[in-house]
């Protein structure tokens, strides 16, 4: 099984952290809270699910979990974020807060809400590389894109408006949320990669 028994922390901080936590078991792993520096310290790999970018971004300063989280991508944590979760990983985002701090996790330039509000919310199947078994059910709510993708970023899939799936070394980011489409296998990829 691809999680082997892996502790893969979920950031619990806002956002369906237990869907993540439900599909990291279905493979094998096993999922941890991840709340507090010490919750972060006892976890191989993180999933940063969706949420609000900016919101979560206050969240993770406020409670420490930010400067922990930036320790561990420099000494090489797996790192997984979907939608809002990619827009934290970004080394830069074009229209975030001003203060806002990113987690420098992978070079992109991302853009918040790229396809429009909550009603331009849309599901599509999308071909992704690595996937085997065809195209993956992609559920894209208030959704980011990766305008920019820099040097040693995979681009794994994209839409006209620009990259969705992208991965360099041990952190993969998504601009949706995989944990609502019942495909587990965007997890499984992420856990090959760890």
């Amino acid at each position: 099984m691809p999680g082997d028994g892996a502790k893969v922390g979920v950031l619990a901080l806002q956002g369906p952290a237990r869907l993540h936590a439900s599909i990291l078991a279905d493979l094998g792993a096993s999922p941890v809270a991840v709340r507090t520096p010490a919750d972060l310290a006892a976890v191989d790999a993180l999933v940063i699910p969706g949420g609000e970018s900016t919101t979560m971004s206050l969240l993770l300063d406020s409670s420490g979990v930010g400067d922990a989280v930036r320790e561990r991508l420099a000494g090489g944590l797996p790192v997984l974020g979907t939608c809002a979760g990619m827009i934290l990983c970004a080394s830069e985002v074009l229209d975030g807060r001003p203060d806002q701090r990113g987690l420098g996790a992978i070079d992109l330039s991302v853009r918040r809400n790229a396809f429009g509000r909550q009603r331009e919310s849309f599901e599509t199947d999308l071909d992704v590389e690595g996937l085997h078994g065809g195209p993956f059910p992609a559920v894209f709510i208030r959704a980011p894109v990766a305008e920019r993708a820099g040097d040693g970023v995979e681009v794994l899939a994209q839409l006209d408006e620009g990259a969705v799936v992208c991965a360099a070394g041990p952190v993969m980011v998504c601009a949706f949320h995989p944990e609502l489409g019942g495909d587990l296998r965007l997890h499984s990829l992420f856990l090959e990669r760890m």
